[in-house]
């Protein structure tokens, strides 16, 4: 059954405390599974005519793809199956799409000029979650009792932060930190965040404009609120948390929570929290922070082989990461066997670089599942995030490192034991006389050659 059958929401918005009018606008598509929250900027109310465009420009894309949506939930088969892909890239369009009427309607009239907006939106498709989002608008997310941001602020603050040259204090001293670095409209085109996260049951997720999470310490400040069994007051709640904290903006917030499973569902939970525990403790991961962690595990695909199966060939071109989840994988080269890999242990990661043939066969040394990373899918992220493409490359010259390492101790190891001296016929002077399987012919004289 599709999440979004299951599922509710609860929205709220307010005027605040110090603005005369609300430039939010939010819409809810419970059939749909489509939530959106956006906020306004712009002055003569045109910050209002951005956010209330944007979303409604927004619902009618996605509406108009419904069915392309419908048969992701689904699963549809076959030739004509919907990938993630398709539906994050109509998602993606549709905030273009967005973007492109605003630009519009400001460029023919002068009043509107530079008006834009933010926004932040999720789609709910079968057991995927689907998010795209530019500016500082939210999406957070409740599960097992602890809230995480999901996505990452496009302002000033934000890219200072990232970028490391000054500490928090000298940032809080930047004037204008809390400017938006990217807003719908303002330009013809815009680069949208896309973001694709696995939904398991009783997830709650939270769309909030600046004027509530702007007075938020920490993400799981939202505990509190979001723990409440009744929706409604859990939205009202938010709005006078902000409102008594000083409420010096519109203030708006969307919960969508999702409803109980199936034991397939707790399969999937327990699967999910093992995928993510053994990808962080690879060394090519470990440094990566929570959000940047749910990037990596919407390109790890799962797939489970046979004991015996074929996993790679020998002198094949590969394009895959594969890292084991559960069960053994046998190394092969010829008819010798090299090594095994257990549980967290990753073979292939050069296909993610370049084309080579692969030095080695693997076959599954008994049932296993193995985690699965693509080429394309891995440079698509390089492409896309920068930030995390400098963390990946980095770490990435940190294993070609230790490879190189160890392949340089194996070799040394391997010239010592060569260049040592047989002293077998001082420690055995008995076997050395009488050698029993010794031809007892004796060998010719080698003639000489001339160059020795």
């Amino acid at each position: 059954m599709s999440f979004a059958e299951s599922l509710r929401f609860f929205a709220a918005t307010d005027v605040g405390r110090t603005r005369d009018h609300n430039e939010d606008n939010y819409l809810v598509d419970r059939k749909l599974g489509l939530f959106v929250v956006a906020d306004g900027m712009g002055g003569h109310a045109a910050g209002e005519v951005a956010s209330a465009l944007a979303v409604r420009t927004v619902h009618d894309e996605v509406k108009r793809e419904r069915q392309l949506v419908e048969d992701f939930a689904r699963g549809s088969t076959g030739a004509g199956r919907v990938t993630a892909k398709e539906v994050q890239n109509l998602l993606e369009f549709a905030v273009q799409r967005a973007c492109q009427k605003i630009h519009e309607e400001a460029q023919g009239d002068a009043q509107k000029r530079g008006m834009g907006t933010t926004l932040s939106a999720l789609l709910v498709a079968g057991q995927r979650g689907f998010i795209a989002h530019v500016g500082d608008s939210r999406i957070y997310v409740m599960r097992d009792g602890r809230v995480q941001q999901l996505t990452e602020d496009h302002t000033v603050y934000s890219e200072l932060i990232k970028r490391g040259r000054l500490s928090r204090e000298q940032i809080e001293q930047v004037a204008h930190k809390g400017a938006i670095t990217r807003a719908v409209g303002v330009y013809e085109r815009v680069e949208v965040d896309t973001l694709l996260v696995d939904l398991l049951p009783g997830d709650q997720f939270l769309l909030a404009s600046d004027g509530l999470h702007g007075y938020l310490a920490a993400p799981d400040d939202l505990g509190p609120y979001l723990e409440r069994a009744d929706g409604d007051d859990a939205t009202r709640g938010l709005i006078t948390f902000a409102n008594d904290s000083g409420g010096k903006d519109n203030i708006t917030a969307v919960v969508v929570r999702l409803g109980e499973g199936t034991s397939v569902d707790g399969d999937r939970a327990d699967l999910l929290a093992r995928k993510r525990e053994v990808l962080a403790k690879m060394p090519l991961f470990a440094r990566l922070t929570q959000r940047e962690m749910l990037r990596i595990m919407q390109v790890a695909d799962v797939r489970t082989f046979a004991p015996g199966a074929q996993v790679i060939r020998e002198g094949d071109r590969g394009d895959e990461l594969f890292i084991v989840l559960s069960g053994k994988a046998r190394v092969t080269k010829g008819d010798v066997a090299l090594t095994t890999f257990g549980v967290g242990d990753h073979f292939g990661e050069m296909s993610l670089i370049r084309s080579v043939p692969r030095s080695a066969s693997v076959f599954a040394d008994a049932a296993c599942e193995l985690i699965v990373v693509r080429r394309a899918d891995f440079f698509d992220i390089l492409r896309r995030e920068h930030e995390l493409a400098v963390k990946l490359l980095w770490q990435f010259l940190g294993v070609l490192a230790d490879r190189l390492d160890q392949t340089s101790q194996d070799l040394e190891t391997a010239r010592t034991e060569r260049g040592a001296e047989d002293v077998t016929s001082e420690i055995f002077p008995e076997e050395a006389d009488f050698d029993l399987d010794a031809d007892p012919t004796p060998a010719p004289l080698a003639s000489p050659t001339r160059g020795g």
